[in-house]
Parts: structure tokens; sequence; C-alpha cells
């Protein structure tokens, strides 16, 4: 069985692509390898993002904002998805990723820009986490190795289009 590598992009890299960055790498068992990175990473992961994952029981140790020119340069894994979940980082210029992945935009209010209470920010890291979790479920019950490009394209997006 092939594993197929996924990039999480965001501008900071510090909370909803780490999010979902180690949700698909609880999740996926051998199938998935999840990645992610920022435009402009924040260099540090938000507490509540560490809180959150712990508080799921997924481990955090290892977790890191970092530049997405990493995962663009000659020696990084090849990339067969590219999943955007902020939309500033949708609508910028990404590098060329190596082998010409499928991507998708999958949006998800930032949890970091929330004000407020500590409650009001665990509220919307938990959300988040809540529509990551759900679409990256969905994408896990699909039978990647059966469909197409073509189709593979069409189910990201639709995927990313999932109420959260």
């Amino acid at each position: 069985m092939t594993i197929h590598n996924v990039l999480f992009l965001c501008t900071g890299n510090s909370a909803r692509s780490i999010i979902a960055e180690t949700i698909l790498n609880n999740m996926a068992g051998d199938r998935f390898r999840a990645f992610s990175a920022g435009s402009h990473p924040a260099g540090k992961v938000n507490p509540f993002a560490i809180e959150l994952l712990e508080k799921h029981r997924f481990k955090t140790d290892g977790l890191r904002s970092k530049n997405w020119d990493e995962f663009a340069a000659p020696d990084a894994p090849i990339m067969n998805f590219v999943l955007t979940v902020c939309d500033k980082a949708a609508g910028e210029v990404c590098p060329l990723w190596p082998g010409q992945p499928i991507s998708a935009h999958w949006g998800v209010e930032d949890p970091a820009a929330v004000e407020g209470t500590d409650e009001d920010k665990r509220r919307a890291f938990s959300h988040a986490f809540m529509t990551l979790h759900r679409r990256i479920a969905i994408l896990l019950s699909l039978p990647v190795d059966k469909l197409d490009n073509l189709s593979l394209q069409s189910e990201l997006t639709k995927i990313g289009k999932q109420m959260p």
C-alpha cells in the first residue's frame, strides 16, 4: 500500500495546520503521513493548540512552526496532497512543490485570532479541531488508491466545502 504525504499549509503554522497534521498522523495508520508549514511561520506552536491536542491524548513532542520552503527543497518528501487551511495561505503564491501534488482549500476560521477569555479561545480551538477532524475522517474514508487525480481533486475540494 502506498503512503500518501499530505502538507497542511497556513500562514503562521502555529494552530490549524499543526492541529491537522497531528490529527491525520494519529488517525491514518500507514496510509498517510502528514506535515505542516506556513508562509510566515510564527516560530512556535500556539499553547492552546498544544493543550487541546494533549487533551485528546495526541503526542505533541516534535511539533514546531516551520516555513513552507522546507517542503519545496530538493531533499524534501514528495507531497501527494497540499491542503491550505487558512484563506491567507490559499491566496498566496506557493512554492513549486515537487511531484505536482493535488491541492485544495479547507478554510477554517483562525482560533488564534479569537480575542476574549481563555475559555473563548479554548472554544475556538475546539471548533477548529472538530472541523478538521471531520474533514480528515472523510479524507480517510476515500478509496485514494482507486481514484484518478481528477476525482481526487474533486473529492478534496468537496471536503473543504463541508460546513464546520
